[in-house]
């Protein structure tokens, strides 16, 4: 614990740990700044804090409990602790807007929990509105960010396949040069009939099972005997010197003791994630001189989709050459000509199992139902969008004062919903996925037309946004706030766009980007 008193100063202190608090604190702790980290969770020591129980031993049998985590998809009864209690720290919307918001306060955030789907932006991203007229261009380029991404792509060993196309960018990858399994081969080839590309998945390896902050990034930085961590504590408000207008202090709570404690700090980098960042900022009054902060909130659709079967499969016949293996479709409608009702696009999420179907995607009951899972084990086949959302002015986060955590701080209100641009891309998307898997010669058992609440692809970002103007972004393109030059932020909340695109790489490679713009700053006492 440093010295909280009040002429008590560290260099930089980062305020999250996960993929962009990470990336921070390794850049800046190896070019031998000082740094101090908060995060609002534990230290999670898996073999002291987890025990194997059977599901029949719990009251639930391992389900949700009833009215806990409503808006946490992934939760169980066996997991429920890892989620951010929405009755501890809640927040709220309309009725008729749902907003799923998944959080996780732990030591290394929900990089605990990636995916690791693992792409970069293009340019059809970074520079949309040139593209199609709608929103603002990023004021970076996929050439300011690719040196960065190809560093990170190394650090993060994602593996994938040279495909040469502009929507999706090729990387720094480790080979994926291993058999397709026979069921993605011919999607591929109903794909090049359709002339849409049907590609390798892109995905993180990691390491020792896990590609997160804390066995990828967090070491890095210890080892330099730089970086000083407090976990449990959760920061109340930033506040600035009267006299330069700089932030000067970070208030926060302890977790447990409810004890109140103070650090002042050279530099601020806030690394929370999106909408946490965006609230702090809120809270504290800050940064928002041109007053978008908060707005344009976006993330991506999820849960439209289809479910297939493979005939070849059934009846005993699945093997791993047939059914166990992935594609991805990555964007293709509004490259050249224009779609008649949506800007942007989609890509395709396609996983193939040698395991048993859900019994929902059979229309029948009891003998008849229990006939076709035997029947059918084994053959199924999943095509899932992932839909780029338009960043609109409305869709945005501001502070509830009537609500507050279990620390009285107060909550997020969020407003944001789907148009008919994101229902019309949905819906091509499902039709798209129906006419190649019966080109393929599968079997289509459902189809879902209806998209998840805004928030369930867990890939909120915005709110926060770079750009070059101060009128109208609150980030210049290093991640610095435009009003206060010690103020810098790296996590999603300073994306100007979405993409369909999972965002980690593209977060992690601006959060290095930032940290070594601040980095030279602070060698030049700009900041």
């Amino acid at each position: 614990m440093p010295d909280s008193k009040p002429d008590s100063k560290v260099d930089v202190l980062i305020i999250g740990s996960g993929h962009s608090g990470g990336m921070a604190a390794k850049v800046l702790c190896e070019q031998g700044i000082s740094c101090l980290m908060l995060n609002a969770g534990p230290i999670v020591d898996v073999q002291k804090d987890t025990e194997t129980r059977p599901a029949y031993s719990l009251p639930y049998r391992g389900f949700k409990e009833p009215g806990r985590l409503p808006h946490v998809f992934q939760s169980n009864e066996f997991n429920a602790n890892t989620w951010v209690d929405e009755q501890e720290v809640p927040y709220t919307y309309a009725a008729d807007q749902p907003y799923n918001w998944v959080r996780v306060r732990l030591f290394g955030g929900r990089s605990l929990f990636w995916s690791r789907q693992s792409f970069r932006l293009s340019d059809y991203e970074f520079k949309a509105k040139s593209h199609d007229g709608f929103g603002e261009d990023w004021p970076i380029s996929l050439a300011d960010l690719a040196p960065y991404y190809a560093r990170v792509e190394e650090i993060f060993r994602v593996q994938g396949k040279t495909e040469g196309l502009p929507q999706y960018p090729d990387g720094n990858f480790v080979p994926d040069d291993g058999a397709w399994c026979g069921a993605m081969e011919r999607l591929s080839a109903a794909g090049r009939k359709a002339s849409i590309p049907v590609c390798r998945q892109r995905r993180s390896l990691g390491r020792d099972g896990l590609a997160s902050s804390v066995n990828l990034l967090l070491p890095d930085a210890v080892r330099t005997g730089k970086l000083q961590a407090i976990p449990n504590v959760v920061v109340r408000q930033l506040t600035t010197d009267r006299n330069t207008g700089l932030v000067n202090e970070v208030h926060f709570v302890d977790r447990l003791s409810r004890r109140e404690m103070s650090v002042k700090a050279r530099v601020v980098v806030l690394a929370a994630g999106t909408l946490e960042s965006t609230r702090l900022l809120l809270n504290s009054g800050l940064a928002n001189s041109s007053g978008v902060l908060g707005h344009y909130l976006v993330d991506q659709v999820y849960g439209a989709g289809i479910v297939c079967s493979v005939p070849e499969a059934r009846n005993g016949k699945s093997t791993d050459a047939l059914m166990d293996g992935g594609a991805l479709i990555p964007r293709f409608r509004n490259l050249g000509k224009p779609a008649k009702d949506f800007l942007r696009g989609y890509a395709l999420n396609v996983y193939s199992s040698t395991h048993a179907m859900d019994p929902r995607n059979f229309a029948t009951y009891g003998a008849d139902l229990q006939q076709k899972l035997a029947s059918y084990h084994g053959s199924g086949l999943s095509m899932g969008i992932m839909g780029e959302v338009l960043p609109r002015y409305e869709n945005h986060v501001s502070i509830n004062k009537d609500v507050v955590d279990a620390w009285g701080i107060p909550v997020l209100h969020i407003a944001a919903s789907y148009t008919d641009n994101e229902k019309n891309l949905t819906r091509d998307a499902v039709d798209t996925s129906i006419e190649l898997a019966e080109s393929a010669g599968f079997e289509v058992l459902s189809k879902n037309y209806e998209p998840n609440p805004p928030g369930y692809s867990i890939h909120e970002l915005g709110t926060c946004r770079m750009g070059n103007d101060a009128k109208t972004s609150v980030l210049n393109p290093w991640g610095q706030s435009h009003d206060i030059r010690n103020l810098v932020v790296v996590d999603g909340s300073s994306f100007v766009s979405g993409g369909w695109q999972n965002p980690t790489m593209t977060i992690t490679a601006l959060a290095m980007r930032a940290a070594e713009h601040l980095a030279e700053q602070m060698r030049q006492g700009a900041v």
